[in-house]
């Protein structure tokens, strides 16, 4: 069995008892930054205490106690941008094992994208995805289309869409092309209280770049991708959405002037919310090297300037999230010339080493790291997750008791990325083969334990006694 891999899955039903034990928690919402211990019963956060405070309890009802022993407890993440390829090109992922992967990399929520084939623009498609992750390893939300077949023609039907559980609407990976059809969209939308997630692209200006435009891609000779193609989008989205009043949400935000204009939309009161991936926060144009097709993706990685707008931006709130923007791709698209090689790249399972890295390195902070993979996600989305809420101290019962989703993150545990230890049946990360430091060691969805380090060790004692 490959040593890199440090944690496996479990299927069952919750847990009547768990205790974490051990552990600082860490809630953005109501601000706690401190040792605690948390009781979980019957799928429900029930208190939080002080160390050692359900001891006699340990002793007379026997809970299952989760070591969270220098680590750190949060809510359970939310990534709001995956690509979970199911139906249509399940050779790349499936809604399983992305969220296989999704729960060793601490998750328990994740959004998935409709450009799947069929695309998610009818219900049939939306109960589909539904029902395919009704035993997932991480609870699956789908994102509805907002045009029919991501074409920007003709507007999907988003009520439809939305009765049958589309938390937001998205053409991602094209911009919604028409202004008109975006505006008629965005009143539909503010009806019930969903965002649209704009992919923001002007392929007019982009026209067929596979790279960032500069020095570099001259060098390279490789068409480029101008920081203007996304900045008119940006502007033009927001100032719809400031004409509507409804919710436009911006995915994968990649440049300096961006970061600008979403920073005076909220000033200006708009309702605007934006996300940045992990990958654009750690890396510039040099990663793509010597046409390394794992650093291509869309957006592309931009220049330092940038990248540190982005960063400043993440730590001020004017970027509400981070997401990964999950975009497996077999082999076969990624080893070829790099023009022609598929845009994006894994990232459930690298997200939180490569933040916490950040974090280290004083550029982030903690607390609002934390609000940017769980908590701000669940507020945009409005869903029922992202906080640890429950008894205060000396384990009287809280009025709102949490569902219980947590993720125990072990910001010390070095994780070496072999392809083996990729639970993506896609493999194209910058990140192969290298150790990042920064792991989930328990992840709790719905009361269920669906992470645990304890776990591989069983089974790793019972591989080797079938060897004796």
């Amino acid at each position: 069995m490959n040593k890199s891999v440090t944690q496996t899955f479990r299927s069952s039903n919750p847990d009547s008892r768990i205790i974490i034990s051990g552990g600082t928690v860490i809630d953005p919402e109501t601000s706690v930054n401190a040792p605690r211990d948390i009781l979980i019963e019957a799928g429900k956060i029930r208190a939080l205490d002080k160390p050692g405070a359900f001891y006699e309890l340990i002793k007379e009802t026997n809970p299952r106690v989760l070591d969270a022993t220098g680590c750190l407890v949060v809510p359970g993440l939310i990534d709001m941008h995956v690509h979970l390829r199911e139906p249509g090109f399940e050779w790349k992922e499936t809604i399983q094992t992305g969220s296989e992967a999704a729960a060793l990399g601490g998750f328990t929520s994740i959004c998935c994208m409709p450009n799947t084939k069929p695309v998610n623009d009818s219900a049939e498609i939306t109960r589909f995805i539904i029902e395919r992750a009704s035993n997932a390893s991480a609870r699956v939300f789908p994102i509805g289309a907002v045009s029919m077949g991501l074409k920007g023609e003709q507007m999907a039907p988003l009520s439809e869409l939305h009765k049958a559980g589309c938390v937001a609407f998205s053409d991602d990976g094209e911009p919604v092309w028409s202004a008109g059809l975006m505006r008629r969209a965005l009143e539909w939308c503010a009806m019930f209280g969903s965002p649209i997630c704009c992919h923001e692209e002007d392929k007019s200006l982009t026209c067929g770049g596979c790279v960032h435009e500069s020095a570099r891609s001259l060098k390279l000779g490789l068409k480029g991708m101008p920081g203007v193609a996304e900045d008119v989008m940006v502007a033009r989205d927001i100032e719809l959405a400031r004409a509507t009043g409804a919710h436009v949400h911006i995915c994968h935000v990649s440049t300096a002037r961006s970061v600008e204009l979403i920073r005076r939309a909220k000033n200006d009161g708009f309702r605007v919310t934006a996300e940045v991936t992990p990958h654009h926060l750690a890396l510039t144009e040099e990663a793509v090297g010597d046409y390394d097709t794992n650093a291509k993706m869309s957006p592309p990685l931009r220049e330092v300037a940038d990248r540190e707008a982005l960063r400043v931006g993440l730590r001020e709130g004017v970027i509400d999230v981070v997401a990964s923007d999950h975009a497996p791709h077999d082999l076969d698209t990624k080893r070829c010339e790099f023009s022609r090689a598929s845009f994006g790249i894994l990232g459930l399972q690298t997200a939180v080493p490569v933040i916490f890295n950040l974090v280290e390195s004083g550029i982030l902070p903690l607390q609002r790291a934390i609000s940017a993979m769980s908590t701000a996600s669940a507020r945009i989305l409005s869903l029922p997750y992202g906080r640890l809420s429950g008894a205060g101290l000396s384990g009287t019962t809280a009025n709102v008791e949490s569902i219980a989703d947590i993720a125990v993150l072990d910001p010390n545990r070095e994780v070496l990325f072999a392809p083996a230890a990729l639970k993506s049946l896609s493999k194209n990360t910058p990140w192969l083969n290298q150790s990042l430091k920064g792991s989930a060691r328990h992840v709790i969805t719905g009361g269920r334990v669906t992470v645990s380090e304890f776990m591989l060790e069983e089974i790793t004692k019972s591989d080797q006694s079938k060897n004796d």
